[in-house]
Order: structure tokens, then sequence, then C-alpha cells
């Protein structure tokens, strides 16, 4: 994995911890965190991250 492949994984995955905090924290819904993970996948374009898209939380 490429350094740029490296950061842009890491800065999906770090906004998509605060997506997921908000979502346990009630603040939005199932169906926000979900837009916000498509959007998220667009901008970061992760190469992992991908793979665990659409993932139910645990």
């Amino acid at each position: 994995m490429s350094e740029k492949e490296f950061r842009a994984e890491l800065r999906y995955r770090m906004s998509l911890s605060v997506a997921r905090s908000l979502l346990e924290e009630g603040a939005i819904t199932e169906e926000e965190y979900s837009e916000i993970d498509t959007i998220l996948l667009k901008k970061h374009r992760p190469i992992l991250g991908t793979l665990l898209a659409g993932k139910p939380l645990q």
C-alpha cells in the first residue's frame, strides 16, 4: 500500500468513526450513516474501506 493509499484509508476510517459515534449517540439515523459512508467512500477512495462498505455495524 502506498503512502497516498494509506492516507486515504486513514482519513476514511477516522471520518467514519465520527459518524459511527454520532449514530451510537442517536444524533443520526442508520440511513444518514449509510449516506455519510457513501459520501466518504467517494471522497477518499479507500482500498480496504471499500471492502468493508455496507457491512452491518457490530
